[in-house]
């Protein structure tokens, strides 16, 4: 039944139990004015059920490194391995949401969650087990009171909450986030936070997700990956964020880790990898 997979907690992961593996992939694009090294070197493993934000300053290849694992593009170099199989392409088996909710807007949130539902498991459920998967996935991310609702009817917050939902209704190996609360206002982009809190915590997900936002590293991320400005971009340091869970912003606010972590990141940023066109 989906709501027990939607619900179960999951212990910490173990050492060994690697979901995603990153090893000296780098991404060129050709230009008109000759190659453009994006991304070098990046080295990167992540345990399942652990939350990693990538940070860095525009340009410095976050959200190319994302759509490498989303398998939305193929890096010139290295290897990416999900689950020790080589990534070739995109799949069901990592869950994408983007800043942009990417809502078909002639369906309805339940319809929207259903589609994706469908073509992951059509031809191995019946009707009633797809409905169901599709309404436990609403109900997970809060949404079942507006399932009839179309895009347009409903808020920023609430397109994306359905986004979250229909990623993962398709029970993804990785949920991959693009900036996801990046458009929305400050007071929206709590709620929903605190709401990835929640059901990261209630299915025990694995996530890598894109952010510009330093506060909201430092409070969803078990690790942070900074990357050095680019081009030529790779990864500069990695902090763990060694705070308990569950996470309240209102008390972490004067945690003296919170600040310390905080701290780092900004250190890194604007200190020793100030923007470049700040040097220009």
């Amino acid at each position: 039944m989906i709501e027990a997979t939607l619900s179960r907690p999951v212990a910490p992961p173990a050492a060994s139990s690697r979901t995603l593996h990153i090893e000296q992939v780098g991404m060129t694009f050709p230009t008109k004015r000759g190659p453009f090294v994006a991304l070098r070197d990046i080295d990167l493993s992540v345990q399942r059920g652990e939350f990693v934000t990538l940070i860095g300053h525009s340009g410095c290849g976050k959200s190319t490194l994302l759509n490498l694992v989303a398998g939305l593009t193929t890096p010139t170099a290295g290897v990416l391995l999900l689950e020790e199989r080589e990534l070739k392409g995109p799949g069901p088996d990592r869950g994408v949401v983007f800043q942009n909710h990417s809502l078909l807007p002639w369906l309805t949130c339940f319809d929207n969650v259903h589609l994706a539902v469908e073509r992951v498991f059509g031809q191995a459920e019946n009707r009633p087990q797809l409905k169901a998967r599709t309404e436990a996935a609403l109900e997970l991310v809060g949404m079942a009171h507006a399932s009839a609702k179309r895009p347009h009817e409903i808020s920023g917050g609430m397109k994306q909450r359905v986004g979250i939902a229909r990623a993962l209704a398709m029970q993804p190996k990785m949920l991959l986030m693009d900036e996801p609360f990046g458009a929305l206002d400050a007071l929206t982009r709590a709620r929903l936070q605190d709401e990835l809190m929640r059901i990261v915590a209630s299915t025990g997900a694995t996530v890598m997700m894109v952010t510009h936002d330093v506060d909201e590293a430092v409070l969803l991320s078990d690790r942070i990956v900074m990357l050095t400005n680019g081009p030529a971009a790779t990864i500069g340091e990695i902090l763990r964020v060694d705070l308990p869970r569950p996470r309240d912003r209102v008390a972490l606010a004067e945690d003296p880790r919170y600040v310390h972590c905080r701290r780092q990141v900004l250190d890194f940023l604007y200190t020793r990898h100030a923007h470049v066109e700040a040097r220009a």
